[in-house]
């Protein structure tokens, strides 16, 4: 009887000590078993920074309960020691994962040229004006932009605002949302330089679930093909309309053609998105760890959401995360890509 308190305390130790090895890796790279999407784990691995911070903070709290302990208490020390242990790898796991993404430069001083600049800045419904998106379309010669939550008069106005400066641009939006239990009536625009030519939406390609997307094709058949995204935000009671968007995503990115441009807001790091064919801007630039969500907290803090993919036609030359002014919670993200025929 004297030994069964011994017996639970091996058992609870054991279990504490499994749940850690269990979890631990789930909060570095869930991929591995295909838990990027899963509740939860998803909105964690968002916010990479955060959580390695916490774990940290975790991991020394947990040090420091060991330490205080008496020694009589060896299992509990024993215990807490190893579950520290597994807390702090999995902190530095994710600041490994970080690293390698490398850090992206911020502003727009000396941002080199290229064969087309692509330009993705989540307005956030009106909140940024069109004289302040035109302005940064401008300071950074962009051919693409993709604004999510901007509508059709707001970027009918960015585009006559950039003409008068020197890059003739045509507008367009769409509206339509697919099939969800949430619809909404955000749209989503999109402007190209005239000087690559007059551009349709296709619809027959479809669109996202909750918020739209579009698809554009040149008019002649000459140039790439442009999509402006905006999935759905992985909320509680929208999982499945954000999990469509990201298998929306990933079908363009199976598209044939080499030369494809998606850009936008997909709220969604590269951990949850599966490219296809596509390749991140940011991560090939090695600035994919410098969040662009929210604004309103440093950017080293901040969720890498907003992307630019490219098709294997192109290479990207440099990626950079802006501070903008405007009141939207995004920060812009700017891509510069060269042609590789």
């Amino acid at each position: 009887m004297a030994d069964r308190p011994w017996g639970r305390g091996r058992v609870v130790a054991a279990v504490v000590i499994v749940l850690g090895v269990l979890v631990a890796p789930l909060l570095v790279w869930p991929q591995a078993v295909g838990a990027q999407r899963v509740f939860g784990v998803a909105q964690l691995i968002a916010f990479r920074a955060p959580l390695g911070l916490g774990l940290l903070v975790i991991a020394a709290v947990v040090g420091s309960v060991v330490l205080l302990l008496r020694r009589r208490a060896a299992r509990v020390r024993r215990t807490l020691g190893a579950l520290a242990i597994i807390v702090a790898l999995a902190a530095g796991g994710n600041l490994v994962v970080l690293l390698g993404r490398g850090e992206a430069h911020t502003g727009i001083a000396g941002l080199r040229g290229g064969d087309l600049t692509v330009l993705v800045w989540n307005t956030q419904g009106g909140a940024t004006s069109p004289a302040e998106v035109a302005e940064l379309v401008l300071s950074t010669g962009a051919d693409v932009v993709s604004l999510p939550e901007m509508d059709d008069d707001a970027a009918a106005e960015v585009a006559r605002l950039a003409g008068a400066g020197g890059i003739r641009m045509t507008a367009a939006t769409t509206r339509a949302v697919a099939e969800t239990s949430t619809p909404s009536w955000i749209p989503t625009s999109l402007l190209v330089a005239d000087r690559l030519g007059a551009y349709r939406l296709d619809a027959s390609a479809g669109t996202t679930r909750g918020l739209p997307s579009g698809v554009w094709r040149p008019a002649d058949g000459t140039g790439p093909t442009i999509i402006a995204a905006h999935p759905a935000a992985p909320l509680t009671d929208g999982m499945d309309d954000w999990r469509a968007g990201l298998d929306w995503v990933r079908a363009q990115c199976r598209s044939p053609r080499q030369d494809l441009i998606l850009a936008g807001d997909l709220n969604a790091t590269v951990d949850h998105l599966d490219l296809g064919g596509c390749r991140d801007a940011a991560v090939e630039a090695r600035a994919a760890a410098t969040g662009t969500w929210p604004s309103t907290v440093p950017a080293w803090l901040a969720a890498p959401i907003d992307h630019v993919l490219v098709g294997p036609a192109w290479a990207v030359r440099e990626v950079r995360v802006i501070d903008a002014t405007g009141g939207t919670d995004h920060r812009a993200l700017v891509a510069v890509l060269e042609s590789r025929g």
